[in-house]
């Protein structure tokens, strides 16, 4: 069918989004300290976007008859069901106007994003391609400014308006000066690494089932310089978790990929690998190396808070509050939301973040929603994309046990968007036929 204006309009809102997303830190912070009047309706340009498409996108399931379609999806169900409880929740344990709004956003943006593209690659599956090429420009932005500021001043991002009131221009491991863990375009340290993960992910799926592509030197050298640069931005992140991460996405890639191949042996042999591996950084455990950057503990001082003691206090708390609290605290009660009330509660897990927010049940909905698109994923998971987002998608999901990974919008809005473009598009549709 063709596509009209109003379809046209929509995809490019979407699309903005998706691209912009990975550049919206420096530019929201620039912007937002030469107009500090503005500077919350700057940071909520997304949003802005994601409303107005939204609108758009109910016009246009109307004229194409489409809502039968989605509401006998059960996945669509199980979202609306989700977004209702936050809004009966937000009713029921309101948090103050501003709160509430941030809580609703940060919980539920990435879900909408994900049905929004959706809808737009149903709609128009040639889009697919093009959603493809904005992720790659984006990743060549993030991991390829990841990569030049290794030879940059690390504060160098403080002349555009980084600092203490709004993003920390660099971080260092435990106080030490000889680990920065860099941001690149991105708000901190730890997305960048969960980010990076992603990009490698679907990398090692692409070039596990397109190898024929890389027919040129051209294309080579160009792969070979984003997979080099993305490697590099997940070591400077220095994020424990998002190395583990990484690393068990590319090697999910790997397994699902080689598993018919590989003999009994191989398996058996990688296995021991991994295995003297571990021990060798078990029995190192008092290097320069293992005690920043595995344990981040810095021998010659640092903070006088451990960051492992933050982890455990954290998942104490959150895990106490679960079990008191089975309707939850409240949208908007933790994280960077509960800042407009007054108080900073953290919860460094994202299933306990999700049921402080919305409960038991508003968990149970969001792990049969993750489930679920992971379950598809796996299914069409003959096409790069598919396969490449459900390996980064298991190695998020273990990063959400140490923080709340889809709190953060790049991440949250990259993998979600990624997800969609997989199922929506017309493989997808040809694989479940």
């Amino acid at each position: 069918m063709k596509l009209g204006r109003l379809e046209k309009t929509f995809l490019i809102l979407l699309l903005v989004v998706f691209g912009g997303i990975v550049v919206h830190a420096p530019f929201s912070v620039g912007f937002g300290t030469l107009f500090p009047d503005i500077s919350l309706l700057i940071k909520s340009w997304k949003e802005i976007v994601l409303v107005v498409a939204l609108l758009l996108a109910c016009v246009i399931a109307s004229r194409r008859k489409m809502w039968r379609e989605f509401l006998d999806d059960w996945l669509f169900r199980l979202l609306l069901a989700f977004a209702a409880l936050h809004f009966l929740l937000a009713v029921i344990f309101y948090q103050g106007e501003a709160s509430t709004a941030a809580g609703l956003s940060i919980d539920l943006r990435y879900l909408l994003f994900f049905s929004l593209v959706y809808v737009a690659v149903k709609i128009a599956s040639q889009y697919r391609r093009r959603f493809v090429q904005v992720g790659v420009v984006g990743a060549c932005i993030v991991v390829g400014f990841a990569a030049l500021q290794l030879f940059l001043p690390r504060d160098i991002l403080s002349h555009i308006g980084y600092g203490k009131s709004t993003i920390q221009p660099y971080l260092t491991v435990d106080k030490n000066p000889a680990f920065v863990r860099e941001n690149s375009t991105l708000r901190g340290p730890n997305p960048l690494g969960a980010y990076a993960g992603i990009v490698l992910s679907a990398m090692a799926a692409f070039w596990v089932l397109n190898k024929k592509w890389l027919n040129s030197n051209r294309r080579r050298l160009s792969f070979g310089v984003l997979g080099v640069c993305a490697a590099i931005a997940l070591w400077v992140s220095y994020s424990r978790s998002a190395l583990v991460a990484g690393l068990v996405g590319v090697l999910v890639v790997l397994a699902v990929s080689l598993a018919r191949k590989m003999s009994r042996r191989a398996w058996l042999v990688s296995a021991i690998v991994v295995a003297a591996l571990a021990g060798g950084l078990a029995m190192s455990k008092g290097s320069d190396f293992v005690s920043n950057v595995i344990l981040h503990e810095n021998p010659n001082g640092g903070s006088a808070i451990s960051s492992n003691d933050d982890h455990v206090e954290s998942l104490v708390t959150g895990w106490s509050r679960f079990v008191r609290q089975p309707w939850g605290d409240g949208v908007g009660s933790t994280g960077s939301a509960s800042l407009f009330s007054g108080t900073h509660d953290v919860i460094e897990n994202q299933y306990l973040f999700v049921a402080h927010e919305a409960g038991w049940l508003g968990l149970l909905l969001f792990l049969a929603i993750y489930g679920m698109v992971l379950a598809r994923l796996w299914r069409a998971r003959r096409d790069w994309l598919a396969l490449g987002t459900f390996s980064s998608g298991v190695a998020l999901g273990l990063i959400g046990l140490l923080l709340p990974v889809w709190a953060d919008d790049t991440v949250s809005i990259i993998w979600w968007g990624m997800a969609a473009v997989a199922l929506g598009g017309s493989y997808a549709r040809r694989t479940a036929k």
